[in-house]
């Protein structure tokens, strides 16, 4: 059963676990490095990333079911192992095919990581503070999502190797999986039958549910999709190098880490619902704005205000659906969790629509995702 009272002695263990999280979110940094370095095309270097988020698609029921049964630390702390070996392996050799791999194990970990953490800190939290301590988890894993670009190309020029972020990351894995396993924690039994794969997929016939599966799968997608391609857009826009390019990604995810640090604070009095459509407004306005900006540092600005507006739609999307079944929490996190495939998915549409179309007709991929995210909020206001 959630507690009533904040324990900040297992709280914080998994807060860090969120650092790890934020991990995954140097695929965006690590594709543009590895296009450069392999000298591979914008298409060819979007299934890197497709590589990463499919197996939220593949995996995320599947292990909702399985820590139902052997609980949500032993899963995360799998998770977290896996992730540091995926990163551990471009220092073994640094080639294409090597990097697949990597990037796999580095998926699967994640995967772990984010179906297992987000149920376990709804055990570790008061009920009334679940949706501001979501928001305030990925405000740390939009921290971390942030600074990786910067400490990324910090390494590159100091030390003449970006890899060297990987092993900072796995390092740290490594860490907060001790941690982690050094804390009891007292998970919430469900008084059901353990989950299956029926009363999984059973929940996508509550409508509430299936609007909130579809939403995470294109607010994700539309994330890596900006994280992973906006570099191609400002470069072939603006003739900017690849270094300067990168920082619209570390201003994306500035506008993300404010956001959620601020949805933290105004989710205590906001209703959940009532922010989903002030922030889908304001991403959809900075995507508007990218499309149209006469200059980069214009483009850039609006990059930081689709982060600003898309850094809450994941934590409040996730609250919504856990509350309207609290007692289902491992299978519509899975289920959720599953969704985060739209990070799989998008991209390459976005890619593709940059190779066939233009890199900056792109962004309209982008656009489409926040507008059907706008259209959500009208749905949950009035469920």
């Amino acid at each position: 059963m959630t507690t009533q009272k904040t324990q900040w002695r297992k709280l914080l263990p998994v807060f860090f676990s969120f650092i790890v999280m934020g991990f995954v979110d140097i695929i965006g940094v690590a594709v543009g490095y590895i296009k450069q370095d392999f000298e591979v095309s914008d298409f060819v270097a979007q299934f890197l990333p497709m590589m990463v988020l499919l197996w939220f698609f593949v995996l995320s029921v599947p292990v909702g079911i399985l820590q139902d049964k052997v609980g949500k630390r032993n899963m995360l702390n799998t998770g977290m192992v896996l992730q540091a070996l995926g990163l551990g392996l471009p220092f073994v050799n640094y080639s294409f095919t090597m990097m697949f791999i990597s990037f796999i194990l580095l998926g699967i970990g994640n995967t772990i990581i984010q179906v297992s953490a987000n149920p376990l800190l709804q055990d570790v939290s008061p009920a009334a503070k679940l949706a501001s301590y979501l928001s305030t988890s990925q405000f740390v894993k939009a921290m971390v999502s942030f600074a990786g670009p910067l400490i990324a190309t910090f390494l590159a020029v100091q030390f003449g190797d970006w890899r060297l972020v990987f092993a900072v990351y796995g390092i740290t894995s490594v860490l907060a999986t001790i941690w982690l396993a050094a804390t009891p924690v007292t998970e919430s039994k469900p008084e059901r039958a353990p989950a299956t794969f029926a009363s999984c997929f059973g929940l996508l016939k509550n409508r509430f549910i299936a609007f909130m599966a579809l939403s995470i799968f294109l607010i994700v997608g539309a994330e890596v999709a900006v994280n992973t391609n906006i570099t191609t857009v400002l470069i072939a826009k603006y003739g900017l190098t690849l270094e300067k390019a990168a920082i619209g990604i570390s201003l994306f995810f500035a506008g993300e880490t404010i956001a959620r640090l601020t949805g933290a604070i105004v989710l205590n009095w906001i209703q959940s619902r009532r922010f989903l459509f002030l922030v889908a407004s304001i991403s959809l306005a900075g995507v508007v704005g990218v499309f149209v900006a006469p200059t980069y540092v214009l483009a850039m600005a609006s990059i930081f205000v689709i982060g600003l507006g898309a850094g809450n739609m994941f934590p409040i999307i996730f609250s919504l659906a856990l509350e309207k079944m609290p007692d289902r929490a491992n299978e519509i996190s899975g289920l959720l969790i599953m969704a985060v495939s739209g990070g799989a998915f998008i991209p390459p549409v976005m890619g593709f629509v940059s190779t066939a179309v233009s890199p900056l007709a792109s962004i309209l991929v982008v656009g489409a995702c926040m507008l059907y995210i706008l259209g959500v909020s009208f749905y949950v206001r009035k469920n």
